[in-house]
């Protein structure tokens, strides 16, 4: 392109020495030289820019490539530290394989799941243990209306309702997982209270006072009323270090006058003149039990609370209650025990 030009310019010169060039051969070797200028200026514009262009794209790849060894750094990281924990998982997996087995202690062997002495925190212990099982007729199913049903049924369909027979099944949880030192009992309540089997203590590892607990147990038909306050009343005779309650919700039952007593004036159910209870004279007769049968200062009070329809405040209540007693509230899952 540069030799193009010099001869033009070289035929320019000659051409303005030439006084015998005419003036339009003169003017079309300008015009040529002016494109030639243009082309030359558009070309030296296209290479700054493709120059500058490709200084643009090295930067860049500079910064790809520098992502990538930042990456490849995260993922080599990454790598040894999941190596490292395969190598702990494999440990934790052979010492388990090589553990030794567990076997069970309890005085009276059966299927009551897991040798775990907890659940969800709630762990059993106490020197003299009472065990308050809430016998009444709620304690058959979870929704009323199949409560209600159950009612008119036979004792024996009362017995293989689905929530009682789970009782039954924390019951004998709870006895297998006392401590050996310990002494307990099992109280029942519902109308009423009893003491089953020998209606006293018993060692946790008396094989044949346990029998007896399950086999009271099995006789017993959930109905009628939930009288907490017999069932307390009775427990608290036996003067316990620490009490297991299994319930499903507030009580419907007292041992009060409660004609003489203004906070329930509105509650027929407690008066003799209606057949139910409502939520807010259960409430009531909660606090009104507690105040008049809960055990004294220094026994752990532990509620294992069952699903119902409709009790609302039983949940706070009994919290509120074994919070203040050191002790815990658990609604345990459905698979439990």
């Amino acid at each position: 392109m540069a030799s193009g030009l010099g001869a033009i310019i070289l035929v320019l010169i000659i051409v303005k020495q030439d006084v015998a060039v005419s003036p339009p051969q003169a003017d079309l070797l300008q015009a040529d030289l002016t494109s030639l200028q243009q082309q030359d200026a558009s070309l030296k514009k296209t290479l700054t820019e493709t120059h500058q262009q490709a200084l643009a794209e090295v930067a860049e790849t500079a910064r790809i490539q520098a992502q990538i060894a930042t990456l490849k750094a995260k993922v080599a990281q990454q790598s040894g530290s999941i190596s490292q924990q395969q190598i702990a998982l494999s440990a934790i997996k052979n010492s388990i394989k090589h553990a030794p087995a567990v076997h069970k202690n309890d005085v009276v062997q059966h299927e009551a799941g897991g040798e775990e002495n907890y659940v969800m925190g709630l762990k059993v212990e106490g020197r003299n243990i009472v065990f308050l099982i809430d016998s009444s007729a709620s304690m058959t199913d979870e929704k009323l209306i199949d409560i209600i049903k159950r009612k008119n049924r036979s004792d024996s369909a009362k017995k293989s309702g689905p929530k009682w027979r789970r009782t039954k099944r924390i019951v004998r949880w709870l006895l297998a997982r006392a401590p050996s030192a310990s002494r307990v009992a099992v109280v029942a309540f519902n109308n009423k209270a009893r003491k089953l089997g020998s209606g006293g203590w018993i060692s946790s590892r008396d094989a044949a006072g346990i029998k007896r607990l399950y086999r009271d147990l099995d006789r017993l038909t959930p109905t009628g009323a939930t009288n907490l306050q017999r069932g307390l009343q009775t427990a608290t005779r036996l003067h316990p270090s620490a009490i297991y309650l299994v319930t499903d919700g507030l009580p419907t039952a007292g041992e009060s006058r409660f004609s003489s007593l203004n906070p329930f004036s509105s509650c027929g159910g407690l008066l003799g003149r209606s057949n139910t209870i409502s939520g807010a004279c259960r409430l009531k007769l909660f606090r009104q039990t507690l105040s008049e049968s809960a055990p004294g200062r220094g026994v752990k009070v532990n509620v294992i609370l069952l699903p119902i329809e409709g009790d609302p405040q039983a949940s706070p209540q009994y919290w509120a209650w074994t919070a203040a007693t050191g002790g815990l509230l658990i609604s345990p899952a459905e698979s439990w025990p």
